[in-house]
């Protein structure tokens, strides 16, 4: 079945099998490895991507679901100078180590910004809160946030 997509601000048609994940169709028909396949059950939030404004787990949406839709990608982020505070916060606060969970945490981080540009560090906390990091750096990611929100709107 093909599909359309508003992609990191790209339309994009992609040809998926009707049982494709959005994270699967990400990977597999276009190359783009950051909302990672982890544990495909939607309890880790290293495939998060944002969808129509929200953020959401891409494991757990199939693809067809997503016909029409705008879906931002860590890959699209990452390549929109507006959001380098948030990513140099990140290595500021070394908010990262092995760097699997990275992309879903940047991922859920920006979905916040664009809705809460001065979030507390509970707000933090709770837009994480389904990001899970095996390395345990989950205080430096409310920081490198709050970080980011600080230069960002300076």
């Amino acid at each position: 079945m093909t599909i359309t997509l508003n992609l990191n601000g790209k339309p994009t048609d992609l040809d998926v099998k009707t049982n494709y994940t959005l994270q699967e169709a990400l990977q597999f028909k276009l190359g783009l490895t950051g909302a990672k396949h982890m544990c495909n059950k939607g309890v880790c939030g290293s495939c998060t991507v944002i969808k129509d404004g929200r953020a959401v787990l891409s494991c757990q949406i199939l693809a067809v679901e997503c016909d029409g839709s705008t879906v931002e990608t860590v890959e699209g982020i990452a390549a929109q100078p507006k959001w380098k505070p948030l990513l140099d916060a990140y290595c500021k606060w070394d908010a990262m180590q092995c760097g699997y969970c990275t992309p879903g945490f940047v991922v859920s981080a920006k979905a916040l910004l664009d809705s809460n540009p001065h979030p507390t560090e509970d707000e933090c906390k709770e837009a994480l809160a389904g990001n899970i990091c095996i390395c345990g750096t989950y205080p430096r990611h409310a920081q490198a946030i709050l970080d980011a929100a600080l230069v960002m709107n300076d």
